[in-house]
Order: C-alpha cells, then sequence, then structure tokens
C-alpha cells in the first residue's frame, strides 16, 4: 500500500495567500492535486493542513481515500507537518511526500514512481529530471522512526547520509517546478 502525504499547512508568507487556494485551470490548486493523485496508484491521501486550515478545509474533497490530519505545531516548518502526518500511516510500505506548491506533476510520472518503488524496495526513492532532484520522493516504512525522530529544523533530506536515495529519472519538468511567490507561479504555468 502507498499513501500519498499531501502538505499544505504552510504559512504561505511570500506568497501572500494559501498556495492551496491558487487558481490552476479554473480550480484550486488543493482540489487539482487530489483529483490527479486520485488518478493514480496512491491507495489513499493525506492532507496536512495548518495555517489557513479554516480556508482551505471547504476544498477537501469527501472521499473515501482521503483523510485530514490538522498541524498544530505548522509554524516549526515542513519537518512537522511531515511527522504529522506519517503518524496517521497504518499500513503503508511507502509514503509519498507531496508539497501542495508542486501542482504540474503528471499523474504518469506519480504512478512511475510508484511501480519503481514496488518492484526495488528501496529505503526512499527521488524523481529527478534532467538530473535534479525534485518531487514527489517515497520513504519506506522502514525509516518510520527515523522520520518521526528528526528535529524539525532538519528536513528529510538529512536522512539522505546514511539512506542514499535511489533515483528514478523522469521526462516531467514538474517534479522541479514549485512556487513560492505569485512571480514564480506565474511563470511555472505560463510555460504550460
Amino acid at each position: 500500500m502507498i499513501t500519498c502525504i499531501l502538505l499544505s499547512a504552510g504559512l504561505s508568507e511570500r506568497f501572500g495567500s494559501p498556495k492551496a487556494l491558487a487558481q490552476l485551470y479554473g480550480t484550486t490548486v488543493i482540489e487539482h492535486l487530489q483529483k490527479k493523485i486520485l488518478q493514480t496508484a496512491c491507495d489513499e491521501i493525506i492532507v496536512v493542513l495548518g495555517a489557513h486550515a479554516d480556508q482551505i478545509q471547504p476544498f477537501i474533497f469527501n472521499h473515501s481515500r482521503i483523510r485530514v490530519v490538522y498541524n498544530k505545531d505548522y509554524n516549526l516548518g515542513q519537518t512537522s507537518s511531515v511527522k504529522a502526518g506519517w503518524r496517521e500511516v497504518n499500513s503503508s510500505t511507502g509514503v509519498m511526500f507531496f508539497p501542495v506548491d508542486c501542482p504540474l506533476i503528471q499523474t504518469s510520472t506519480i504512478d512511475k514512481v510508484i511501480r519503481h518503488f514496488k518492484k526495488h524496495d528501496p529505503d526512499i526513492l527521488v524523481p529527478s529530471y534532467q538530473n535534479k532532484k525534485g518531487h514527489p520522493p517515497i520513504f519506506h516504512q522502514r525509516l518510520r522512526s527515523k522520520i518521526l525522530d528528526l528535529p524539525t529544523g532538519l528536513g528529510l533530506n538529512s536522512l539522505f547520509a546514511d539512506h542514499p536515495p535511489q533515483t528514478i529519472e523522469i521526462d516531467d519538468p514538474g517534479i522541479i517546478e514549485s512556487f513560492n511567490t505569485p512571480e514564480e507561479f506565474e511563470t511555472i504555468i505560463s510555460k504550460r
């Protein structure tokens, strides 16, 4: 089983409003991503909310494969959301982390990453585009305790030294396209 943790708890300070609610193809980014992930081999989606939870919650689908977790420590950064999401994972072998500010990743990419993970069983699998590592990575359940013990100041990539990630080269520039400001958002969507 594969769980996708959709990280949407951040303050979005540089964006000026919740990134999850940015308009993309006539819908919000958070709705676009839920629709996209539901079309893939992910067995469940855990949406982590924090800052702006009241504004984002109405855009979360009522779906049997989607659950919402509230990260009360969202002001401590993304690692706190990673941990809040992972605490809710039950029997999945792999956990995929999907930041809400990476909306252009193709569904076929998600499925390729999952297939590769299931076939090769690495500790960590990271997709790359033209040799640049991107999203969404998958972490094996056997790293659960290490992730839950991570100091909030350290990101998931701090595990790479002891657990070098396997990479899979994918022809999808969306895996390295993210946004923090309205200008960056306009730039990435104007390429499509």
